[in-house]
């Protein structure tokens, strides 16, 4: 991990940038973070058996793609734990998974075809949402179940959304959820919807928000002082 900074808006949360020394850390927050959601459910079949073996090859594959490509990552840490993680796709990468051979090749030894298969065919399907300009894309992100609903997500999105904001190759940041519950905590973020994807009985919202000083000018208008 590297570069510390604190956050004023929470005292006890440090934003930290993460490197290849936090990958196992991270890798445990993010399985707890997404074992639950109902599009990993879907995705990796939680009805058989192995489920739990699945999203963890997932969520570890990910990661080292995004470390090997020198994504940024950034995470929240309470005194020496880190707490949050998110990884972020740069927007003139705009990732397209089936072409990554190896990966695929791992996927398929560890989470099996099947369930590669549909995460590729999903993945294409938020690739044709993304808008134009290009975007910032949000593939990974999750807070450690012991610290949800204290307010360290919310800290967590900041320091993404202010990372993008310094990349001027971007003009907004995508991310997705199969989890409704979510939405109005993403609406209040300024994030709009791009589209949704069927995914067996319920729908994953595929969603945008605009970043940078315009964005930012136009919220300040639109909040009530």
């Amino acid at each position: 991990m590297r570069d510390k900074q604190e956050n004023n808006n929470n005292s006890d949360a440090v934003v930290v940038r993460l490197d290849e020394t936090a990958r196992n850390e991270a890798q445990s927050i993010l399985c707890h973070a997404y074992r639950e959601d109902p599009t990993f459910q879907y995705l990796f079949d939680h009805r058989r058996a192995g489920y739990d073996q699945r999203v963890r090859a997932t969520v570890r594959e990910l990661i080292d793609l995004y470390l090997e490509l020198n994504q940024d990552a950034v995470g929240v840490m309470k005194g020496d734990t880190l707490i949050a993680v998110a990884f972020i796709g740069d927007p003139e990468l705009r990732m397209n998974l089936a072409e990554q051979l190896s990966w695929r090749i791992r996927m398929v030894l560890t989470a099996g075809f099947a369930s590669t298969r549909r995460y590729l065919d999903y993945h294409q399907k938020i690739r044709d949402l993304l808008p134009h300009p290009q975007a910032h894309q949000l593939p990974l992100m999750g807070v450690n179940p012991k610290y949800q609903n204290q307010g360290y997500g919310r800290v967590l999105l900041k320091a993404v959304e202010k990372l993008c904001e310094e990349n001027p190759r971007g003009k907004g940041l995508v991310l997705d959820t199969g989890n409704s519950r979510y939405l109005p905590f993403y609406e209040s973020e300024g994030f709009r919807s791009l589209g949704k994807i069927r995914l067996g009985d319920f729908e994953d919202h595929v969603l945008f928000r605009e970043i940078g000083s315009e964005a930012n000018d136009a919220r300040n208008e639109a909040t009530p002082h």
